[in-house]
């Protein structure tokens, strides 16, 4: 079991706690800090975790923590996770027990909000954590996966200091996959708080948006897109926005691309409405059997959608382009 940390002191105990209060399973805790200067490490060791010391970026902490273990199964944990079910880690070796080789597991999420009732913001988030569909996985979610297929896979990705899990999750879909294990892991909402819940999934966007288009620069060269929890605040959107248009702009075959990530997604507002309504994922499922395989086909939709995409970039230039 890997777990990354760079100063997770007020979240790693309370994890640690979870584990080892599991049950039916004996987990070897590894803990790959990358640069605590909080007391992230003493904590860890403490609860008698192995620590291993990496350079930070999460992709290098999660590869130096897997390399050299010999479990035929590895689980990958956020710090900020919790495990209230003592069974929930048992229960999901047993569902991989008839498993195919090239297979990996998530677990659905449930946030953890105060006060309540907990906003549908949430729900959302929740509602597409159980679901298998590309770019749906993110590490928070865990990562139950054969040390054979990670190996086959070749690791994470360490050449940005985040987007290791969406890298590895598109690998996964393309060379095998996923399946949602049985019950749910509980998450910290902190980060949306602390940045704003509005500016942090749209700066989810931009990232994805960025990433479809092929812009490390952009991606590599603002480190306010993911900055690490202990330095997170408030969320100026507006910089990133106008950095990623720019960068759009000077390429006019990037509106090309970002029409085929749109239809590719249109599924994701009938997935919201399906949040709102309270119908349980029933109008995604008409759409994924109806209106979703046409899509995809439609390659005539993509020229007028790249030309639409391009004329809103332009619009929202006259207004994110002017100096603040």
């Amino acid at each position: 079991m890997i777990i990354p940390t760079r100063n997770e002191a007020a979240s790693l105990p309370a994890l640690l706690a979870d584990l080892k209060a599991q049950q039916g399973v004996d987990p070897r805790l590894t803990v790959v800090d990358g640069g605590s200067t909080d007391a992230t490490v003493a904590l860890a060791q403490r609860a008698g975790a192995e620590v291993r010391q990496s350079p930070p970026g999460r992709g290098r902490q999660l590869n130096a923590g897997w390399r050299g273990q010999d479990e035929d199964w590895l689980l990958f944990l956020h710090a900020d996770s919790l495990l209230p079910d003592p069974w929930l880690l048992a229960r999901a070796l047993r569902a991989t027990r008839a498993w195919p080789a090239r297979t990996a597991g998530h677990f659905a999420l449930e946030f953890i909000h105060t006060p309540w009732p907990k906003p549908r913001f949430y729900a959302h988030l929740e509602a597409k954590s159980a679901l298998n569909r590309p770019q749906c996985f993110n590490g928070d979610q865990g990562l139950l996966i054969r040390r054979s297929f990670l190996d086959r896979l070749g690791g994470f990705d360490e050449s940005l200091p985040f987007l290791e899990d969406q890298a590895l999750g598109a690998q996964i879909h393309a060379q095998g996959q996923w399946r949602t294990l049985p019950g749910h892991l509980q998450t910290s909402a902190r980060r949306f708080e602390t940045e704003g819940r509005g500016a942090r999934y749209a700066a989810m966007f931009l990232i994805m948006c960025a990433r479809e288009v092929g812009a490390r620069d952009y991606l590599a060269g603002l480190p306010a897109l993911y900055r690490e929890q202990s330095e997170a605040g408030p969320l100026r959107l507006r910089p990133l926005a106008r950095a990623l248009l720019t960068r759009l702009q000077a390429e006019p075959q990037s509106w090309e691309r970002l029409a085929e990530y749109t239809l590719r997604n249109a599924w994701q507002p009938v997935a919201l409405a399906d949040t709102l309504a309270g119908r349980e994922g029933d109008w995604l499922r008409a759409y994924a059997r109806t209106l979703e395989p046409w899509l995809l086909e439609a390659d005539a939709l993509r020229a007028p959608m790249a030309l639409a995409l391009r004329g809103l970039g332009g619009l929202l230039g006259r207004s994110l382009l002017r100096p603040e």
